[in-house]
């Protein structure tokens, strides 16, 4: 009987283990930043075009970051610190009910053709992006969403990389039509009589 005992609660306690393990994983409060078995995946190419001068998507991609974040921006992003081309930022993203990832990021600008993006701290141990503004022209944008993930860790990792680009690339893809919807309402707003 006591053996038994002693099973069980060891189960209990990997269980535990896993779950605390799997929470830290997902919100950002544990990195796992081994340097074996690096897997590196790419994140994109993803590509929108919007009816709105450059320096105008631009204008509003970089705001949360070197202005006043909106009201619908100010529970996702959070600015550390910020300089006239750079900032340092944490960003919440809902990835259950009650599990929110939590990644720091250094956010460099080179207006208004780019914004680079680059991971201190998330789900995985290293993340490089970039969104690209080219002007088609004078009233039409493409913006472009490239980057990459690394894992450690050989096969678990590169799983562990599949499951957390799927939902990167999902906020990105939330990113782009926000951003595409509210600069051509401003275009439109510019144009109307």
């Amino acid at each position: 009987m006591a053996v038994w005992l002693v099973i069980t609660v060891v189960l209990v306690a990997a269980g535990g283990a896993v779950v605390v393990g799997y929470r830290g994983l997902v919100s950002g409060a544990l990195t796992v930043d081994l340097g074996w078995g690096r897997r590196v995946r790419p994140l994109g190419p993803l590509s929108v075009q919007v009816a709105a001068a450059r320096e105008d998507v631009f204008d509003l991609l970089a705001q949360p970051y070197l202005g006043r974040a909106t009201r619908a921006l100010q529970d996702k992003v959070q600015v550390w610190e910020r300089g006239t081309d750079m900032a340092l930022a944490a960003h919440r993203t809902k990835v259950g009910r009650r599990l929110t990832a939590v990644t720091v990021e250094t956010v460099r600008f080179t207006r208004p053709q780019r914004i680079d993006f680059r991971l201190l701290r998330g789900p995985v141990p290293y993340v490089v992006e970039s969104f690209q503004l080219a002007a088609e022209s004078g009233t039409v944008t493409r913006l472009e969403y490239s980057g990459e993930l690394g894992t450690d860790g050989w096969a678990l990792g590169a799983w562990w990389g599949q499951l957390v680009a799927r939902r990167w690339e999902a906020a990105v893809e939330a990113t782009f039509a926000a951003v595409h919807a509210e600069a051509e309402r401003r275009a439109a707003r510019r144009q109307a009589p």
